[in-house]
């Protein structure tokens, strides 16, 4: 393993809850080396059960945050000036491919339909990478495997996986977790008590119940994590919640005075 591939080792075991079989199909995925598509809402776990199984198998993990001004170079690589002339620098997929990562294109809806389509002769049996501008074919390391995260709720005519890269993929399903679940997850990343984050999840599962209704998404396990954390530092439990909860998701006046509500039923 060489130095510039070694950086992307996941050093320590991040904590992650299975809440079904996702970690075992993952495992069966990977040894197959069937490329994989997790699709869920924001905040609940995608990332984390991502970096989880990289550390599960040993693998280093290089991850992209998708976005629409990405292009295929961004990913590929391109050529650079430096005081020795020009010389090629793999971007983070062919790094991925060449050193036998697994490469995490996260929310990959973002990106430009002509950038996403780079990424198909690696999600069929050829495994392969042209890499155009450099004249070379790089054929990907047998440990190589490629996951993509996007979230449906999003999904519009504008911004949706073509089919012809949807169907190279298995996908896992990815929701909050039911309440004992989550409880237990949001106690443990923020150290608050069990029965404080039984009352933050109660709020969420509140919000959850409004979304389509006002709100474009619920409150995610992760800002349970982030309120749970403000709590933990000493912080009121309704002005935590406000901050972490309340006032990231919405600016309408009646949403909030109703999130304000269900904070308050609580603490």
């Amino acid at each position: 393993m060489t130095d510039v591939i070694a950086q992307y080792r996941v050093a320590e075991e991040p904590y992650y809850r299975p809440v079904a079989d996702e970690v075992a199909l993952y495992e069966a995925a990977y040894g197959a080396r069937m490329p994989v598509m997790l699709k869920g809402p924001t905040g609940c776990g995608k990332t984390r059960f991502v970096e989880h199984m990289a550390w599960k198998l040993g693998k280093p993990l290089i991850t992209v945050a998708c976005n629409e001004d990405m292009t295929a170079s961004d990913i590929l690589g391109r050529f650079l000036l430096d005081a020795d002339g020009t010389r090629w620098q793999d971007g983070p997929l062919t790094l991925a491919a060449r050193h036998g990562a697994i490469c995490y294109l996260d929310e990959v809806v973002e990106a430009r339909q002509d950038t996403t389509v780079v990424i198909h002769p690696l999600t069929d049996n050829r495994r392969v990478l042209p890499l155009e501008k450099k004249g070379e074919l790089l054929r990907a390391h047998p440990d190589f495997h490629i996951v993509i995260s996007y979230n449906p709720g999003y999904q519009s005519l504008m911004k949706d996986l073509k089919q012809s890269t949807k169907q190279r993929f298995g996908a896992l399903d990815f929701n909050y977790p039911e309440h004992g679940v989550e409880v237990e997850i949001v106690s443990h990343e923020s150290g608050v008590t069990a029965e404080e984050a039984d009352k933050l999840v109660s709020i969420a599962e509140r919000a959850r119940n409004l979304k389509g209704h006002g709100l474009d998404e619920g409150i995610s396990t992760r800002m349970l994590i982030h309120a749970g954390s403000l709590i933990a530092q000493g912080i009121a439990p309704v002005a935590a919640c406000q901050m972490a909860l309340v006032r990231p998701i919405t600016d309408d006046p009646d949403m909030r005075d109703a999130l304000d509500a269900a904070v308050t039923t609580y603490f």
